[in-house]
């Protein structure tokens, strides 16, 4: 949850100098997350390609955040990531080919089309 993350974030900032943040989209609060966790501060966004992935400790959770869709969101926000998406979207279409299933991820199953600058948003 968001503020639970702006919590934690801003605690852990006290005690070294990077911080990073591992999300997943359960309840489809991760990227809203991420981006209370990069307001308090984190450095690091841990997510996958497509949103692949789970986790052991909390049964039923859904997949991690999809890279793609994290640098589309963070980019169309202006926090550059220096990630080509174009070549996330081209292997997240190649994983789900090879895994045989479509991928939780949302970016790579539309279209491309440029994000709108936040400041577009805004008007």
């Amino acid at each position: 949850m968001p503020a639970q993350a702006r919590r934690l974030v801003t605690a852990a900032r006290r005690l070294g100098p990077v911080v990073g943040a591992h999300l997943h989209n359960t309840r489809n609060t991760g990227y809203v997350t991420a981006l209370a966790a990069l307001d308090a501060g984190a450095q690091v966004l841990e997510s996958s390609v497509g949103g692949l992935g789970g986790c052991p400790f909390a049964p039923r959770a859904t997949g991690n955040i999809a890279t793609e869709d994290l640098v589309y969101l963070l980019e169309g926000e202006g926090v550059p990531t220096g990630v080509d998406l174009d070549a996330l979207v081209a292997t997240a279409h190649w994983t789900a080919g090879v895994l045989g299933r479509q991928l939780p991820g949302q970016v790579h199953r539309v279209d491309p089309f440029p994000p709108r600058p936040a400041a577009a948003r805004s008007a």
